[in-house]
Protein backbone atom coordinates (compact mmCIF):
# COMPACT_ATOMS: atom_id res chain seq x y z
CA UNK A 1 0.00 0.00 0.00
CA UNK A 2 1.28 3.42 -0.75
CA UNK A 3 -0.01 6.12 1.78
CA UNK A 4 -0.66 9.52 0.33
CA UNK A 5 -2.02 12.63 2.06
CA UNK A 6 -4.70 14.60 0.63
CA UNK A 7 -6.17 17.95 1.86
CA UNK A 8 -9.34 19.32 1.36
CA UNK A 9 -12.04 21.82 2.88
CA UNK A 10 -14.59 20.33 4.53
CA UNK A 11 -17.39 21.34 1.88
CA UNK A 12 -19.90 19.97 -1.02
CA UNK A 13 -17.05 20.11 -3.32
CA UNK A 14 -15.27 17.60 -2.19
CA UNK A 15 -18.37 14.46 -1.05
CA UNK A 16 -17.02 12.74 -3.95
CA UNK A 17 -13.53 12.43 -2.56
CA UNK A 18 -15.21 10.90 0.72
CA UNK A 19 -17.19 8.37 -1.92
CA UNK A 20 -13.79 7.00 -3.24
CA UNK A 21 -12.71 6.49 -0.06
CA UNK A 22 -15.69 4.85 1.86
CA UNK A 23 -16.12 2.46 -1.17
CA UNK A 24 -12.55 1.14 -0.96
CA UNK A 25 -11.69 2.38 -4.41
CA UNK A 26 -8.33 3.83 -3.81
CA UNK A 27 -7.82 0.98 -1.47
CA UNK A 28 -8.42 -1.97 -4.42
CA UNK A 29 -5.85 0.06 -5.97
CA UNK A 30 -3.34 -0.22 -3.58
CA UNK A 31 -3.24 3.20 -2.35
CA UNK A 32 -3.64 4.44 1.23
CA UNK A 33 -5.49 8.04 0.80
CA UNK A 34 -5.42 9.70 3.66
CA UNK A 35 -7.82 12.67 3.62
CA UNK A 36 -7.45 16.38 6.09
CA UNK A 37 -9.79 18.35 6.28
CA UNK A 38 -8.82 21.91 6.47
CA UNK A 39 -11.44 24.43 7.29
CA UNK A 40 -9.28 27.55 7.13
CA UNK A 41 -9.24 26.62 3.24
CA UNK A 42 -6.53 27.35 0.79
CA UNK A 43 -4.04 29.60 2.94
CA UNK A 44 -3.11 26.93 5.05
CA UNK A 45 -3.31 24.40 2.84
CA UNK A 46 -0.49 26.08 0.77
CA UNK A 47 1.24 25.96 3.71
CA UNK A 48 0.85 22.35 3.81
CA UNK A 49 1.80 21.64 0.61
CA UNK A 50 5.26 23.58 1.30
CA UNK A 51 5.89 21.66 4.49
CA UNK A 52 5.05 18.48 3.32
CA UNK A 53 2.35 18.18 5.63
CA UNK A 54 -0.31 16.91 2.66
CA UNK A 55 0.79 15.35 -0.82
CA UNK A 56 -1.84 16.61 -2.73
CA UNK A 57 -4.40 19.46 -2.58
CA UNK A 58 -7.77 20.27 -3.42
CA UNK A 59 -7.62 24.13 -3.42
CA UNK A 60 -8.77 27.01 -5.36
CA UNK A 61 -6.92 27.93 -8.59
CA UNK A 62 -6.03 31.88 -7.61
CA UNK A 63 -4.56 30.55 -4.26
CA UNK A 64 -2.66 27.91 -6.00
CA UNK A 65 -1.47 30.05 -8.36
CA UNK A 66 -0.13 32.74 -6.18
CA UNK A 67 1.86 30.19 -3.74
CA UNK A 68 3.20 28.40 -7.16
CA UNK A 69 5.00 31.67 -8.09
CA UNK A 70 6.06 32.86 -5.24
CA UNK A 71 8.22 29.83 -4.65
CA UNK A 72 5.73 26.56 -3.64
CA UNK A 73 7.29 23.42 -5.68
CA UNK A 74 4.11 22.02 -6.54
CA UNK A 75 2.05 21.60 -10.12
CA UNK A 76 -1.41 21.93 -10.78
CA UNK A 77 -2.30 18.30 -12.42
CA UNK A 78 -6.00 18.95 -12.93
CA UNK A 79 -9.44 21.47 -12.75
CA UNK A 80 -11.41 19.42 -9.92
CA UNK A 81 -14.43 21.90 -10.24
CA UNK A 82 -14.38 23.95 -14.17
CA UNK A 83 -17.67 26.10 -12.90
CA UNK A 84 -17.05 29.74 -10.97
CA UNK A 85 -17.03 30.13 -7.26
CA UNK A 86 -19.88 31.99 -6.30
CA UNK A 87 -18.75 33.85 -3.16
CA UNK A 88 -21.27 35.58 -1.36
CA UNK A 89 -20.57 39.19 0.64
CA UNK A 90 -21.77 39.06 4.42
CA UNK A 91 -22.18 41.16 6.79
CA UNK A 92 -23.54 41.03 10.10
CA UNK A 93 -27.11 41.16 10.17
CA UNK A 94 -27.72 43.40 12.47
CA UNK A 95 -25.37 45.80 10.36
CA UNK A 96 -26.03 49.16 8.95
CA UNK A 97 -24.72 48.26 5.70
CA UNK A 98 -26.79 47.56 3.08
CA UNK A 99 -25.29 47.91 -0.70
CA UNK A 100 -21.52 46.76 -1.94
CA UNK A 101 -21.06 50.72 -1.55
CA UNK A 102 -21.20 50.58 1.98
CA UNK A 103 -18.66 48.39 2.32
CA UNK A 104 -15.64 50.85 0.34
CA UNK A 105 -12.43 50.88 2.65
CA UNK A 106 -13.98 48.78 5.38
CA UNK A 107 -12.84 45.93 6.82
CA UNK A 108 -12.89 42.35 5.47
CA UNK A 109 -12.21 39.20 7.27
CA UNK A 110 -10.29 36.72 5.83
CA UNK A 111 -9.19 33.06 6.57
CA UNK A 112 -5.80 34.04 6.23
CA UNK A 113 -3.22 35.74 3.91
CA UNK A 114 -3.03 34.08 0.64
CA UNK A 115 -6.38 32.36 0.67
CA UNK A 116 -9.78 32.84 -1.79
CA UNK A 117 -11.09 35.39 0.97
CA UNK A 118 -8.46 37.31 0.78
CA UNK A 119 -7.88 37.50 -2.96
CA UNK A 120 -11.21 37.85 -3.90
CA UNK A 121 -11.95 40.62 -2.02
CA UNK A 122 -9.20 42.47 -4.23
CA UNK A 123 -11.20 40.96 -7.20
CA UNK A 124 -14.17 42.10 -5.85
CA UNK A 125 -12.37 46.10 -4.80
CA UNK A 126 -11.65 46.18 -8.54
CA UNK A 127 -14.83 45.40 -10.00
CA UNK A 128 -16.10 48.37 -8.01
CA UNK A 129 -13.46 50.68 -9.01
CA UNK A 130 -12.08 50.69 -5.03
CA UNK A 131 -8.57 51.72 -4.27
CA UNK A 132 -7.14 48.37 -3.32
CA UNK A 133 -4.18 50.10 -1.26
CA UNK A 134 -6.90 50.78 0.90
CA UNK A 135 -7.88 47.34 1.70
CA UNK A 136 -7.89 46.24 5.15
CA UNK A 137 -8.27 42.58 6.66
CA UNK A 138 -8.77 40.72 9.99
CA UNK A 139 -7.71 37.02 10.25
CA UNK A 140 -9.99 34.82 10.96
CA UNK A 141 -9.01 31.21 10.46
CA UNK A 142 -12.58 29.52 9.82
CA UNK A 143 -16.37 30.45 9.03
CA UNK A 144 -16.42 30.79 12.95
CA UNK A 145 -13.84 32.84 13.57
CA UNK A 146 -15.67 35.15 11.09
CA UNK A 147 -19.10 34.73 12.59
CA UNK A 148 -17.37 35.98 15.99
CA UNK A 149 -15.42 39.22 14.31
CA UNK A 150 -18.52 40.34 12.01
CA UNK A 151 -20.80 39.88 15.22
CA UNK A 152 -18.36 41.96 17.14
CA UNK A 153 -17.25 44.47 14.76
CA UNK A 154 -13.53 43.26 14.72
CA UNK A 155 -14.20 43.34 10.87
CA UNK A 156 -17.18 44.34 8.21
CA UNK A 157 -17.37 42.52 5.70
CA UNK A 158 -16.93 38.35 4.92
CA UNK A 159 -16.36 36.79 1.44
CA UNK A 160 -17.31 32.74 1.45
CA UNK A 161 -18.86 30.13 -1.01
CA UNK A 162 -22.42 31.55 -0.71
CA UNK A 163 -23.57 28.03 0.14
CA UNK A 164 -21.79 26.69 2.73
CA UNK A 165 -22.37 30.82 4.38
CA UNK A 166 -26.50 30.16 3.85
CA UNK A 167 -27.60 28.36 6.79
CA UNK A 168 -25.80 31.12 8.59
CA UNK A 169 -27.57 33.83 6.35
CA UNK A 170 -31.20 32.01 7.63
CA UNK A 171 -30.30 31.77 10.55
CA UNK A 172 -30.21 35.68 10.59
CA UNK A 173 -26.59 35.88 11.59
CA UNK A 174 -25.45 36.90 8.33
CA UNK A 175 -26.67 38.87 6.21
CA UNK A 176 -25.56 38.69 2.28
CA UNK A 177 -25.55 41.90 -0.04
CA UNK A 178 -24.07 40.57 -2.66
CA UNK A 179 -22.17 37.74 -4.94
CA UNK A 180 -18.64 37.96 -6.74
CA UNK A 181 -18.12 34.44 -9.06
CA UNK A 182 -14.50 34.02 -9.52
CA UNK A 183 -13.81 34.87 -13.38
CA UNK A 184 -12.09 30.93 -13.53
CA UNK A 185 -12.73 27.63 -12.97
CA UNK A 186 -12.59 27.48 -8.72
CA UNK A 187 -10.76 23.71 -8.06
CA UNK A 188 -8.05 22.64 -9.16
CA UNK A 189 -6.39 19.21 -7.60
CA UNK A 190 -2.11 20.33 -7.15
CA UNK A 191 0.92 17.70 -6.23
CA UNK A 192 3.75 18.25 -4.38
CA UNK A 193 6.72 18.10 -7.00
CA UNK A 194 8.53 15.13 -5.35
CA UNK A 195 5.59 12.99 -5.12
CA UNK A 196 4.75 14.04 -9.04
CA UNK A 197 8.85 12.88 -9.41
CA UNK A 198 8.79 9.95 -7.02
CA UNK A 199 4.91 8.26 -7.99
CA UNK A 200 3.52 10.11 -10.78
CA UNK A 201 1.55 6.38 -11.89
CA UNK A 202 0.37 6.71 -8.54
CA UNK A 203 -1.47 10.12 -8.82
CA UNK A 204 -2.47 9.20 -12.81
CA UNK A 205 -4.43 6.21 -10.61
CA UNK A 206 -5.79 8.70 -8.06
CA UNK A 207 -7.47 10.86 -10.96
CA UNK A 208 -8.72 7.93 -12.77
CA UNK A 209 -10.36 7.27 -9.97
CA UNK A 210 -11.87 10.57 -8.53
CA UNK A 211 -12.61 11.61 -12.32
CA UNK A 212 -15.12 8.08 -12.90
CA UNK A 213 -16.90 9.08 -9.64
CA UNK A 214 -16.71 12.67 -10.60
CA UNK A 215 -17.83 12.27 -14.25
CA UNK A 216 -21.31 10.42 -12.73
CA UNK A 217 -21.79 12.19 -9.91
CA UNK A 218 -24.94 14.13 -10.53
CA UNK A 219 -26.83 10.91 -11.17
CA UNK A 220 -26.20 8.88 -7.81
CA UNK A 221 -30.05 8.54 -6.86
CA UNK A 222 -31.30 10.95 -3.85
CA UNK A 223 -27.70 12.89 -4.10
CA UNK A 224 -29.85 16.15 -3.82
CA UNK A 225 -30.94 14.54 -0.51
CA UNK A 226 -27.33 13.43 0.78
CA UNK A 227 -25.67 16.43 0.29
CA UNK A 228 -28.30 18.05 1.81
CA UNK A 229 -28.06 16.13 5.25
CA UNK A 230 -24.28 15.73 5.20
CA UNK A 231 -23.50 19.79 5.02
CA UNK A 232 -26.66 21.00 7.27
CA UNK A 233 -28.24 22.65 3.57
CA UNK A 234 -31.81 22.79 2.43
CA UNK A 235 -33.06 20.62 -0.59
CA UNK A 236 -33.80 23.60 -2.71
CA UNK A 237 -30.59 25.41 -1.99
CA UNK A 238 -28.26 21.88 -2.50
CA UNK A 239 -30.31 21.46 -5.64
CA UNK A 240 -29.82 24.71 -7.19
CA UNK A 241 -25.94 24.70 -6.04
CA UNK A 242 -26.15 20.84 -8.03
CA UNK A 243 -27.60 22.72 -11.19
CA UNK A 244 -24.82 25.18 -10.71
CA UNK A 245 -21.92 23.16 -10.42
CA UNK A 246 -19.76 21.23 -13.06
CA UNK A 247 -16.51 18.93 -12.15
CA UNK A 248 -14.02 18.51 -14.63
CA UNK A 249 -11.88 15.43 -15.66
CA UNK A 250 -9.01 17.63 -17.68
CA UNK A 251 -6.14 19.92 -17.02
CA UNK A 252 -6.51 23.75 -17.02
CA UNK A 253 -5.62 25.10 -20.56
CA UNK A 254 -2.84 28.00 -21.16
CA UNK A 255 -5.92 30.92 -21.65
CA UNK A 256 -7.55 30.14 -18.27
CA UNK A 257 -4.27 30.36 -16.42
CA UNK A 258 -3.04 33.18 -17.99
CA UNK A 259 -5.92 34.93 -17.61
CA UNK A 260 -5.60 33.63 -13.80
CA UNK A 261 -2.49 35.00 -13.60
CA UNK A 262 -2.68 38.59 -15.64
CA UNK A 263 -5.90 39.46 -12.84
CA UNK A 264 -3.20 38.01 -10.06
CA UNK A 265 -0.57 40.40 -11.35
CA UNK A 266 -2.94 43.63 -12.05
CA UNK A 267 -3.91 43.26 -8.97
CA UNK A 268 -0.43 43.22 -7.76
CA UNK A 269 -1.33 39.85 -6.04
CA UNK A 270 1.46 38.12 -7.25
CA UNK A 271 4.90 39.96 -8.51
CA UNK A 272 5.76 37.80 -12.06
CA UNK A 273 4.42 35.93 -14.49
CA UNK A 274 5.31 32.63 -14.66
CA UNK A 275 5.30 30.31 -17.64
CA UNK A 276 2.82 27.30 -17.86
CA UNK A 277 5.22 24.98 -17.38
CA UNK A 278 5.85 26.15 -14.17
CA UNK A 279 2.35 25.56 -13.12
CA UNK A 280 1.18 22.91 -14.47
CA UNK A 281 2.09 19.38 -15.27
Amino acid sequence: MKTIKIAGVPEHFNLPWHFCIDDGEFEEAGIDLQWTDVPEGTGKMCQMLRDGETDVAVILTEGIVKDITAGNSCKIVQVYVKTPLIWGIHVAANSNYKSISDLKDKKAAISRYGSGSHLMSYVNAQNNNWDTTKLEFEIVNTIDGAVDALSNEKADYFMWERFMTKPLVDKGIFRKIEECPTPWPCFVIAVRDEVLENDPYIIEQILEIINATTEEFKQIPSIDRTLASKYNQKLEDIQEWLSMTNWSQKQIDKKTLEKVQNQLHTLKIIEKIVPFEMIVK
